[in-house]
């Protein structure tokens, strides 16, 4: 009797789980992930865009202002106001000298506020102003 339970205790012993694989598996997966997901730096808010016929891509050193259906305004995913809008502005024209922006407007914004947006976008020294729409399809 003493045997068996001699033999039992040795076995539990050497139960060893290897968890190597599991590990490569799971580097692997997050490998994979970071890989294959696309960071793109966004308003921070949720914006309706309009659709156009002659909408196209912009690639060059933007900055994109955000405004919503209530009239909040959104630059690097912060909720600006005026005042804070031309500061930034000024800033990132400073550092870019070429520096577009980009306003990204709901469609059921109000268009004195976007008004109001791009002029900021001229005192700044801002000058090349675009707004954002989905094609047509």
């Amino acid at each position: 009797m003493e045997s068996k339970l001699k033999l039992f205790r040795e076995s539990e012993e050497n139960a060893d789980i290897n968890v190597s694989p599991l590990l490569d598996m799971v580097f692997i997966l997050l490998i994979f992930f970071v890989v294959t997901t696309t960071f793109t730096r966004e308003t921070g808010v949720e914006v309706k865009k309009p659709k156009a016929a002659s909408a196209s891509q912009v690639k060059d050193k933007i900055i994109k202002i955000a405004v919503t259906r209530e009239g909040t305004i959104h630059v690097h995913e912060k909720q600006v106001d005026l005042l804070m809008l031309e500061a930034i502005l000024k800033r990132e024209k400073m550092r870019e000298p070429d520096l577009k922006a980009i306003v990204i407007a709901d469609d059921n914004s109000l268009t004195g506020r976007v008004v109001q947006v791009i002029d900021k976008c001229n005192l700044s020294g801002v000058t090349d102003i675009s707004i954002a729409a989905l094609t047509e399809h």
